[in-house]
């Protein structure tokens, strides 16, 4: 099974992921994880992905789209995959069709996380994420046990320079002017599903799973 998940940053498309990871034994293909590595290790795509990044805009299509392509032709995918934050625009949806069909793959599944743009914010703004492990906490929703400490390895929490409020607001002005159109594109279509995401994670699982399982 190969899904595409979709939704505004903060829409929780990574929980979802994950879940859809430990039950039905998917990889996970996040572009912003893609990025970040790519960031790290200062190679190609990350020279450029800092740049866009840390404004908060998206990563220029051309430079994306070569990125997914380079991990799906590199990579072997026993039981599919789930794409969390690719396609973004309707350029990069026209290409991934492309690319399934060079690389005999369907996509099975478009799940879009649907959730008010004010709460949005609120979630955003309020994430820390970890310098050594990578987990996330919210300073409301999922407090630490210790004040900037991480529960599980002690190691300190800090706010992404993408998730400052100032940041927060160009990530969904671009959602909204570029990959908005996305969801009519697959509306269109006829093929997306539109998922509650204003409601417990749990209740959100359970939508998404029986969608799949109404397909």
């Amino acid at each position: 099974m190969n899904i595409i998940l979709m939704g505004p940053p903060g829409a929780g498309k990574g929980t979802q992921a994950s879940r859809l990871v430990n039950e039905y034994g998917l990889t996970q293909i996040s572009t912003g994880d893609l990025f970040r590595k790519a960031i790290n290790e200062q190679n190609q795509y990350g020279v450029i992905a800092k740049y866009f990044i840390q404004f908060g805009h998206l990563v220029p299509d051309d430079f994306t789209i070569q990125m997914v392509r380079d991990y799906l032709k590199d990579n072997t995918f026993e039981n599919g995959f789930i794409l969390d934050g690719f396609p973004r625009t309707i350029v990069q949806a026209r290409e991934l069709e492309s690319i399934a069909k060079e690389f005999k793959f369907n996509i099975d599944a478009i799940v879009n996380l649907d959730i008010p743009q004010a709460k949005l914010i609120k979630r955003l703004s309020g994430r820390r994420t970890c310098k050594d492990c990578g987990s996330t906490f919210h300073v409301e929703f999922n407090p630490p046990k210790q004040e900037d400490i991480c529960d599980k390895c002690g190691g300190e929490l800090y706010q992404r320079s993408d998730e400052s409020e100032e940041a927060v607001q160009v990530r969904l002005e671009t959602y909204n002017r570029q990959t908005k159109p996305l969801i009519d594109y697959y509306t269109m279509k006829g093929t997306i599903i539109n998922i509650n995401g204003d409601q417990p994670m749990e209740d959100v699982f359970k939508d998404i799973e029986k969608a799949l399982e109404d397909k």
